[in-house]
């Protein structure tokens, strides 16, 4: 009975009587819908859209529905089981040029900026730690280079065996930025090479990553079946919670301020759906608005509702380690990192080009991109599925009908093709997406010019 009285508000609601919906924007074409995610803390705008109300302002009755891994979820929006997931940033980009299943989908919404770490077990961290240079409290200096890891690496190899690190899927931002980490520091990540059907992603490795979800990281870890991993949160902290393992770096200083998660649709999905997906957007919007809204004044309410087993399900005392600006290394050394989490300052919701043109440059650097592209080609395919002419119209809509001013927007009116307030990366190769193969080329390892793994 509950849900049918929900529905039928939001069929009332979907009539945009209700004066938060943009003048422009006309009823919902789909407003019950299914979105789909994964547990991490960063599927919090859909959370925080649901529970504040943000989505039925819009006349849009959600359920919201945890994937098993994000192939499921990718898999299931394809299919239209799912109406929109929250998505691997590099999902739509991966899919849209076949790599793996060949479908269109697009986004138009980021859904968050950092947020990520790599851990590796307390056996590998002692062996590491004795290189690492120290603080004059005696603790770590950061960022911690994968040079350290070397020692590690060679003793395993000289054992026959291989040294192995779970990542959470091939086209995700945790396998760039695990790969980008290692390469930086020496470490050869391995190639891909779908040509000739290996899609292991191993070939020369120095390091062998694999495809672990992200609730299973600190169990693999904790049977020694991966020495590491990278992954969302709560899984970096739930290892120190416990007692298993030490997160080395964030990928806040891998890159800082680097894109994370997208909401992503099917192409066609959008075509016939424009005005519901323009009212999920503003519904998005305003719950990462809220995230980040008076200094991370929300948070502490966002880690008590993200604690829920229908969202992420893992103590509040684990998430609230990231998500309210502080991130523990080793067990106790406990430091501020205020932008673990960005959900909206900083244009963080804007899809930018340049988003998609570094994780085309990854695909191409370890083989999942097989030939060289042309220059255009990835300027093309970025244009294609990140799409700033949706948000755009969406975020119009917000600043017309008053619920959010302009400035918190970049210039609607602008180009807006290189996402700002980002720093160097950490191996201090400047990132050039207006010239993507000279930034390829630019790498000591990984694939250039013509090569092919």
């Amino acid at each position: 009975m509950k849900r049918k009285l929900l529905f039928a508000l939001s069929l009332v609601l979907s009539t945009g009587l209700t004066g938060h919906a943009g003048a422009t924007i006309g009823p919902a074409e789909r407003p019950d819908l299914k979105l789909g995610f994964i547990k991490l803390t960063d599927m919090a705008p859909l959370a925080v859209a649901w529970e504040q109300g943000f989505f039925m302002d819009e006349g849009l009755f959600v359920e919201l529905e945890a994937q098993a891994n994000w192939k499921v979820l990718l898999d299931r929006v394809i299919t239209g089981e799912l109406d929109g997931a929250h998505m691997l940033a590099g999902q739509p980009l991966g899919a849209s040029i076949g790599y793996g299943t060949r479908a269109d989908v697009i986004t138009a919404f980021s859904m968050d900026l950092n947020g990520n770490g790599i851990t590796v077990s307390n056996d590998v961290w002692e062996v590491m730690k004795p290189q690492i240079p120290e603080n004059e409290n005696g603790s770590p200096r950061h960022p911690i280079s994968a040079s350290t890891l070397k020692p590690v690496v060679e003793q395993y190899r000289n054992q026959g065996e291989r040294f192995r690190m779970g990542m959470v899927f091939p086209v995700s931002t945790h396998n760039y930025e695990l790969r980008y980490w290692l390469a930086a520091g020496g470490l050869n990540p391995g190639y891909y090479a779908p040509q000739r059907g290996d899609t292991s992603g191993t070939l020369e490795a120095d390091v062998h990553l694999s495809v672990t979800p992200p609730p299973q990281m600190p169990a693999t870890l904790e049977a020694g079946t991966i020495q590491g991993y990278c992954v969302g949160e709560p899984w970096n902290q739930q290892a120190v919670f416990k007692g298993i393992g030490v997160p080395v770096i964030t990928d806040y200083e891998i890159w800082p301020n680097n894109p994370e998660k997208v909401f992503g649709v099917t192409r066609q999905w959008a075509e016939k759906n424009p005005n519901t997906h323009l009212r999920m957007l503003r519904a998005l919007i305003r719950a990462a608005h809220w995230l980040d809204e008076n200094n991370n004044a929300n948070r502490q309410e966002a880690v008590k509702l993200l604690s829920r087993p229908n969202y992420v399900g893992a103590d509040e005392e684990v998430i609230a380690n990231s998500m309210t600006g502080t991130f523990e290394y080793e067990k106790g050394d406990v430091r501020k990192v205020p932008d673990f989490n960005v959900f909206f300052r900083y244009y963080a919701t804007y899809p930018y080009p340049s988003d998609a043109i570094w994780y085309l440059s990854q695909m191409r650097r370890w083989g999942q991109i097989a030939e060289a592209k042309p220059d255009d080609w990835y300027l093309k395919t970025a244009e294609e599925v990140y799409r700033a002419d949706i948000y755009r119209e969406a975020a119009r809509s917000l600043i017309e009908d008053g619920t959010l001013p302009a400035e918190d927007f970049p210039d609607l009116g602008a180009e807006n093709f290189q996402r700002p307030h980002q720093g160097e990366l950490i191996d201090g190769v400047p990132f050039t997406p207006r010239t993507p193969n000279a930034y390829i080329d630019s790498f000591e390892i990984g694939l250039k010019g013509d090569d092919t793994p």
